[in-house]
């Protein structure tokens, strides 16, 4: 009965990989501007700090403000429908991107985009749990997790390359395309897995403000809300203005650097997904503890690598070809590796102790979290701390600042640690509730037999 339970269909995987497919272009939409921000701002006339509202307060306040509707509306009505119409709607808007004749037109779009993958992130994270089993799906939302570091290697990293040879509203144009195509297929394709409806006929179901309210006080789990905003804000400070920094401190064209940074960043960070994965299933299958334990590992050792990258010094480099490789960059190749680790297991600790039928609302609590703090203060302190630098230290002002957003890791450190033991015992509350009781007046009436 076990092993019924816990078979995973062909259908199954055939599915996560629309899944992660999707989640991969909700990247490359989101990314790819980080590599068009020197052309955009040349030719609207935006200072950094504009740049930081419009790639991170603008894009997280409308994400946020739409992540917990739209994971109620796929807990409601099922996940791929939100899912595959979502995916559709933001590819349009970014392909629309590139034709803005303002930059308040071009804000209005990637607000509209932030709109539109609000509605397919935490339904995803959902799905996936409905189709594979607790033991598997740690390595499962892995290889869905992937979407950060394949979207940094194909939207900034071919991103620059389309950039250089067609200018950046084409690339926006190319970028946003196959989306469409990726939710029509997932929508015609693919049949969605029975979704768990708990509601007691007659009884009205909570308000949205009330169902967070309740997950929120889910031992351990605003921790692991608060930890995944707190990593956020570095994390997207750095993929937005990294390739910036090589550029302006590097002395590199937006190609190299897009694709340095893309390409090698990304695949190390490919690599880090998939092995976080994994080491997560097996330590957790001994140690519970283990299944937030690899986030905070990965973390923390992430810090320290970040910092030798920007700090090193400029004027140390190594060839590839023709290409000049800042030596610092070996650093951010490990940062690349262990700075994707609080990600999957935050996803798969959720997927443990949410219930199954709040699940998409509670990881939209988490995803918004990220985006809200992530997306919206990641971004943007980055260039306020770059322009307040800039009349003293000029172009490399932007390389403290990054130095300042890299220190801030510590802050999901401290949640992680509060988390683990919460997150431990939830866990084991939760399993003993389902354990059905013991027969002690049967142990009692064989006793004296077996004596």
């Amino acid at each position: 009965m076990t092993h019924n339970k816990d078979k995973v269909t062909g259908h199954a995987h055939y599915a996560l990989m629309l899944l992660a497919i999707i989640y991969v272009m909700s990247y490359i939409d989101r990314l790819v501007i980080s590599v068009l921000i020197e052309p955009i701002k040349a030719e609207f006339g935006a200072s950094d700090t504009m740049i930081g509202l419009l790639t991170g307060v603008v894009f997280a306040i409308f994400y946020t403000g739409f992540g917990l509707p739209l994971g109620r509306l796929s807990d409601r009505i099922g996940r791929k429908t939100v899912i595959a119409l979502a995916c559709v709607i933001w590819s349009i808007l970014t392909m629309l991107s590139g034709i803005a004749t303002s930059f308040m037109i071009l804000v209005l779009l990637r607000i509209g985009v932030a709109v539109g993958e609000a509605g397919a992130s935490a339904p995803s994270v959902a799905m996936i749990s409905e189709l594979y089993p607790p033991r598997l799906r740690a390595r499962a939302l892995a290889i869905f997790g992937l979407g950060p570091a394949l979207g940094a290697v194909l939207g900034i990293g071919f991103g620059g390359m389309l950039a250089e040879m067609y200018g950046w509203r084409a690339t926006f144009i190319i970028v946003g395309a196959p989306g469409i195509l990726i939710g029509l297929v997932l929508a015609l394709t693919v049949k969605a897995p029975k979704q768990v409806i708990s509601a007691t006929p007659g009884v009205p179901e909570d308000g949205m403000l009330r169902t967070a309210g309740k997950l929120l006080r889910i031992p351990g789990f605003w921790q692991i809300v608060a930890a995944g905003g707190a990593a956020a804000i570095t994390g997207y400070a750095i993929q937005m203005w990294t390739p910036s920094f090589m550029i302006r401190s590097h002395q590199m064209s937006i190609q190299d650097a897009g694709m340095l940074m893309g390409i090698g960043g990304g695949i190390l960070a490919v690599i880090g997904t998939l092995v976080c994965g994994y080491v997560t299933d097996t330590l957790a299958a001994k140690d519970p503890g283990w299944q937030l334990g690899t986030a905070l590992l990965g973390t923390a050792l992430s810090i320290p690598l970040a910092m030798a990258f920007y700090l090193w010094p400029a004027d140390t480099a190594f060839m590839i070809g023709s290409t000049a490789i800042p030596t610092g960059f070996l650093f951010y190749m490990g940062f690349a590796f262990f700075g994707v680790w609080w990600t999957v297991p935050c996803f798969s600790a959720m997927t443990r102790i949410l219930p199954a039928d709040k699940l998409a609302q509670g990881t939209a609590l988490f995803f918004m979290s990220v985006s809200l703090f992530g997306a919206g203060l990641g971004p943007v302190v980055a260039g306020i701390v770059s322009d307040l630098l800039h009349s003293s230290i000029g172009a490399e002002a932007l390389r403290y600042a990054l130095v300042v957003s890299a220190s801030l890791l510590l802050i999901p450190c401290f949640f992680l640690i509060n988390a683990i033991p919460k997150y431990r015992q939830q866990l084991l509350d939760t399993e003993q509730a389902s354990t059905p009781p013991t027969n002690t007046n049967m142990a009692h009436d064989t006793k004296p037999a077996i004596s």
